[in-house]
C-alpha cells in the first residue's frame, strides 16, 4: 500500500487555456488528456497540476475534492481507510485510467484515490 504521488485538482472551465498556462508556467508539456464522457469532463496533467474542465453544472460534484493522491491499490487503501474512521463517499468504480473511489478522511478533507491501469 503506497501513495505514488499527490496532484494538486485546478478546476477550470476552459481546459486548453488552462493547459496553455500550465505549460508555460511550470515549463513542462501535458503529459496526458482525455474526456470523462460519463461526467461530461475533461482531464489533462500538466507535472502535479490535475486539470478538470467542465461546465460549472459538470464540476460541481467534485469541487470538494481537495486533490487527488496516485496509489498502488484502492482496494487496500480502501480497507486502511474505513479501519480509521475514512467515509467512502463515491466507492472504488472503474473510471478512464483505471479505478478511483472519493473519500472523506476523519478530519473533513475530500481525497479522490486512483489506481492507474497495469
Amino acid at each position: 500500500m503506497k501513495v505514488l504521488q499527490i496532484l494538486s485538482r485546478v478546476y477550470v472551465n476552459d481546459i486548453d487555456a488552462a493547459i496553455c498556462f500550465y505549460e508555460g508556467l511550470l515549463q513542462e508539456k501535458c503529459s496526458s488528456r482525455f474526456d470523462y464522457p460519463q461526467m461530461k469532463l475533461e482531464i489533462a496533467r500538466v507535472r502535479d497540476i490535475l486539470l478538470i474542465g467542465g461546465s460549472d453544472e459538470a464540476l460541481k460534484p467534485f469541487m470538494n475534492t481537495k486533490a487527488t493522491f496516485l496509489v498502488d491499490s484502492v482496494e487496500e487503501f480502501k480497507e486502511f481507510l474505513l479501519k480509521n474512521d475514512a467515509t467512502i463517499i463515491r466507492d472504488i468504480q472503474q473510471v478512464p485510467t483505471g479505478f478511483n473511489m472519493t473519500v472523506q478522511h476523519k478530519d473533513g478533507i475530500i481525497i479522490e484515490y486512483v489506481e492507474h491501469k497495469k
